[in-house]
């Protein structure tokens, strides 16, 4: 029997455009979870809050970072 090979998250900053959520897991061959993650930012005090995250084999998952980075960069300049 083969060993499950080892899955990555890539979370998902609050606020990007579902749009691109869409094109991200029709392009790639990843999963989208939800994940809970303590915040710390300004008035949160650590408290969890559900996140999406990318899941899946390493290299796909840093492709998605970059394509989802330069879409996010493109979106912010419009």
């Amino acid at each position: 029997m083969m060993a499950e090979e080892e899955l990555y998250d890539l979370l998902v900053p609050p606020g990007v455009p579902r749009k691109m959520l869409y094109d991200v897991a029709e392009k790639y061959d990843v999963e989208v979870v939800r994940r809970p993650q303590k915040m710390a930012f300004a008035n949160m005090g650590g408290d969890a809050r559900e996140l999406l995250a990318f899941r899946g084999r390493r290299e796909v998952v840093e492709e998605v970072q970059k394509y989802l980075f330069a879409r996010l960069k493109e979106f912010v300049e419009e």
